[in-house]
């Protein structure tokens, strides 16, 4: 990526599986993202990228010089991307052809939300166990975790070195799905049947949780109600379902176990960042629940991972304040304050 203006304004684009969050940032700002100018579409009401983009620009009178696109699908040469779950494919240089824009910069998701921790602060976050995330740059080499649910599973790192911030850009969410315990297996057994090969994802996102509740209906001998994630997380916090309450509480655990897996294969020893839209809605259950017990349950590296902390983005918009945490960083200014 190439330094640009400082004050050259960039179009932000968070674009997942079932919506895009278009916004403005302004690079010489502390606070880059331009709160005012964020808006949401759903992605099956537009043909592309392109069409959502010159949508917003016409209900809300913004412009920009050039853009970041946050997009949840492995990012091809820096070029071209597929998203994952959703039917557009986004190409660049196209984009800015058609846009007019000097140049699109193409990042995946979770590198954004990841890059967000940098400009987080307050009540964006919210401590899940005991140990305290330590300051971002508070010493000269650290590495973050960042992973979370949604309508996928998500996952990112964060790498600090001296003054250096990167991202790693990754598909963990389609790691292979471990059971560790014997409830793990029986859900393993059954969704391998339904689906063949059964990912993290497959478990730790909406879908996930609706996998969840319907198969543990199943192991219970009970029939499972067509159900959305949002009928799950209702019933479970109004304890009205005990099935509903039991796959919400292993969400949580397998979340933890899941977790802890990135912590020990990314060696992210300073921390881990839980973001995502379902985030808000779970939070109790991570707080309670067996999420922390499952994360630090590593063998011989229980004592270690006991002293991993864990935090939850609260932030509504992690993905569009990456995208202008990214944008600060194109304009040559840096983001840590040591």
């Amino acid at each position: 990526m190439v330094n640009g203006s400082a004050s050259a304004k960039t179009l932000l684009a968070d674009l997942g599986g079932t919506n895009v969050r278009f916004g403005i940032a302004d690079p010489s700002l502390e606070q880059p993202l331009l709160l005012d100018t964020v808006k949401r579409y759903r992605v099956k009401d537009y043909e592309s990228l392109t069409h959502a983009a010159r949508e917003y620009f016409k209900e809300t009178g913004h412009n920009a010089d050039r853009a970041i696109i946050a997009a949840a699908g492995r990012i091809d040469d820096g070029e071209t991307v597929k998203v994952t779950n959703n039917p557009w494919a986004i190409s660049a240089k196209k984009t800015a052809a058609e846009l007019d824009l000097e140049w699109v910069h193409l990042v995946n998701d979770f590198a954004a939300q990841s890059m967000a921790v940098m400009l987080l602060k307050g009540n964006d976050l919210v401590q899940v166990g005991a140990p305290p995330l330590p300051k971002i740059g508070s010493d000269e080499e650290q590495t973050f975790v960042v992973v979370g649910p949604g309508t996928g599973l998500g996952v990112g790192g964060l790498l600090i070195r001296g003054e250096k911030v990167s991202v790693l850009q990754t598909e963990g969410g389609h790691a292979g799905f471990a059971a560790h315990t014997a409830e793990d297996i029986e859900i393993l057994k059954v969704l391998n049947l339904r689906y063949g090969r059964v990912s993290n994802e497959r478990l730790i996102c909406g879908a996930g949780l609706v996998n969840l509740y319907s198969a543990i209906c199943e192991i219970a001998g009970q029939k499972a109600e067509d159900l959305t994630p949002e009928d799950v997380t209702d019933r479970a916090k109004a304890d009205t379902c005990p099935m509903c309450v039991r796959a919400v509480e292993t969400f949580a655990g397998i979340f933890g176990s899941v977790a802890g897996d990135l912590v020990l294969t990314l060696g992210a020893w300073n921390g881990v960042y839980l973001t995502g839209g379902m985030i808000p809605i779970l939070l109790p259950w991570l707080e309670r629940g067996h999420f922390r017990e499952r994360f630090e349950a590593k063998g011989r590296f229980r004592d270690t991972m006991e002293k991993v902390p864990t935090q939850a983005i609260m932030n509504p918009e992690p993905g569009l304040v990456g995208g202008a945490a990214l944008a600060v960083v194109e304009s040559g200014r840096s983001l840590l304050k040591r």
